[in-house]
């Protein structure tokens, strides 16, 4: 994302996840705050991947989508000491929106959201 403000958005959701998990509902406003800013810059797959996360921890009580497993196992991997998995992957996920331009970040940003979109799909 571009925005100055979105970014320090993301930095505040990410402090939320950090101290309160991520199920709290200061992540789901946050995402919820964190949407205009997708459909400003007209990204609709940034825009539907923080709209199906905050409803998915509105339904299901949580964020049940794996961190994608190539990152799991790398050395310098995005995981952070102390978080259960689901905070893990949505801290994940929420990190990748900061660049979400860049390649890499998209590949991930895609799988998050066809996890999303199957797991709704086995679970509603």
């Amino acid at each position: 994302m571009e925005s100055i403000e979105a970014k320090k958005l993301i930095n505040r959701i990410q402090k939320s996840i950090l101290s309160e998990g991520a199920d709290s509902d200061a992540v789901v406003d946050g995402l919820k705050e964190l949407r205009p800013y997708a459909i400003e810059e007209k990204d609709p797959t940034v825009t539907r991947v923080i709209r199906t996360t905050y409803e998915h921890i509105e339904e299901f009580g949580g964020f049940h989508i794996a961190v994608p497993a190539d990152e799991e196992d790398e050395d310098e991997g995005p995981l952070v000491d102390g978080l259960d998995e689901q905070s893990n992957s949505l801290y994940y996920l929420v990190s990748l929106l900061i660049n979400s331009s860049n390649p890499r970040n998209r590949e991930e940003i895609i799988y998050y959201r066809d996890a999303l979109k199957e797991y709704w799909l086995e679970n509603a």
